[in-house]
């Protein structure tokens, strides 16, 4: 490595909610890990990948929902920086994370380290709304969307759509009291539109937005880490090839591919924003009109982060660590060609994809080279526990998916 970390700052992985099997947290504990910095988690159990990670120095065990009141959470945020003993750098994984850091910064600074972010930006970007409103103001293009305030509206909105749409829970936070979809959902036709709405309630919290077709898209991903000054510091972009679920979820495989327009996009829309710390964008590439549609801004690290390192050694979580501890990050060319493959999803997504009409030429017929999400020669077990665990979630997500494919001509 062309740089050393400050050894003396640890970091500290925060997630809220139930979601044992998350590749993105061993990643940043291996990414930092490996450079010597101590590395702290919270996790569900003390059973879970992240918790048997050679590089993870304590789980911190506390199990949580995600729907807990603000001061509660913000309360065990400081009780576990007490028991790390020194300040440590957070790295938020979720977006209710990333929405309670920046809002109770006040409260967490002398405890830890972490971006000088604007306290609502991070709201407002993961709410769909409030991201749909910042696009429009930026002039940054976005899939045409609807917000009904009740089941009247979306009535009125299902007589005059072009069908299919798709909804989104609206708000981060909410999705996880009171979600109206379980993710983000193709609606095929107004009949099943109008089934799933009688279930949202009298305030449907649903965002309906235009559904690009999947034959004439691609999907874009851009990584990014923005100084005090929203500045890069390190900023990648790549080509999603497989999700799941499908051509909705979380990246199953993807490829570093160089495209100087979509990273001159990201870095000029986040000058505007004047944010800071790091970003995961999820794009689309509409052939027919030939624009980027921007369908998710995640303020916080992605959990394909590792895809993406410079030729200097250095990725998001790295790039936020050095400046965070006072320290240079040395620039570097990302590493185009190099893949990324999340093993317990790619194969069902391989399986979906293949009569999908969904295609990639931007993606290199060959990897330059391969980093596995749980797999790794010097850190095995997360990889082990992994497959230990994944069965029973894994069979029960399949089970939901085909009972939401079944209701209203519906596909996710």
């Amino acid at each position: 490595m062309p740089f050393e970390a400050d050894t003396e700052v640890p970091a500290l992985i925060v997630k809220f909610g139930d979601y044992p099997l998350h590749h993105g947290g061993v990643g940043a504990i291996r990414s930092l890990g490996r450079l010597g910095v101590p590395m702290y988690a919270i996790t569900e159990d003390r059973w879970t990948p992240a918790a048997a990670s050679r590089y993870l120095t304590r789980a911190f065990v506390w199990p949580t929902t995600g729907t807990e009141d603000p001061g509660r959470l913000v309360e065990g945020l400081i009780r576990i920086g007490r028991r790390i003993g020194r300040p440590a750098v957070l790295v938020p994984t979720d977006e209710e994370a990333a929405v309670l850091i920046a809002e109770h910064r006040r409260d967490l600074c002398g405890r830890f380290l972490l971006p000088g972010v604007e306290s609502g930006l991070p709201r407002r970007l993961a709410s769909k709304q409030g991201l749909h409103e910042l696009c429009v103001e930026h002039g940054i293009a976005s899939p045409e969307a609807a917000f009904p305030q009740s089941y009247d509206d979306i009535v009125a909105f299902a007589e005059k759509a072009r069908f299919p749409v798709v909804a989104k829970n609206r708000e981060a936070f909410v999705r996880r009291r009171r979600p109206a979809v379980g993710g983000t959902t193709r609606i095929a036709t107004r009949e099943g539109l109008l089934a799933l709405a009688r279930d949202w309630g009298e305030r449907p919290g649903v965002i309906l937005q235009e559904y690009l077709p999947r034959e004439d898209a691609e999907d874009w991903i851009v990584h990014a880490y923005f100084d005090a000054n929203s500045t890069p510091l390190a900023l990648f972009t790549g080509v999603k090839v497989r999700s799941w679920p499908p051509h909705a979820g979380m990246t199953a495989n993807a490829y570093v591919v160089d495209n100087p327009e979509l990273a001159d996009l990201a870095a000029r829309f986040v000058k505007q924003l004047g944010y800071t710390g790091i970003i995961d964008l999820d794009l689309r590439f509409d052939r027919r009109d030939g624009q980027y549609k921007l369908l998710d801004f995640n303020p916080r690290m992605g959990a394909q982060f590792r895809l993406f390192e410079s030729e200097s050694g250095v990725d998001v979580v790295r790039a936020m660590h050095l400046d965070l501890t006072g320290r240079a990050v040395p620039e570097g060319e990302q590493r185009a060609g190099h893949r990324y493959v999340v093993e317990n999803i790619d194969l069902p997504a391989l399986l979906a994809y293949r009569r999908s009409g969904y295609t990639t030429p931007h993606a290199p017929k060959r990897p330059s080279g391969t980093e596995l999400a749980w797999l790794a020669g010097d850190d095995p077990l997360p990889f082990l526990t992994m497959l230990g665990r994944f069965v029973r979630p894994g069979a029960k997500h399949l089970y939901q998916l085909w009972r939401t494919n079944r209701r209203g001509g519906l596909t996710s």
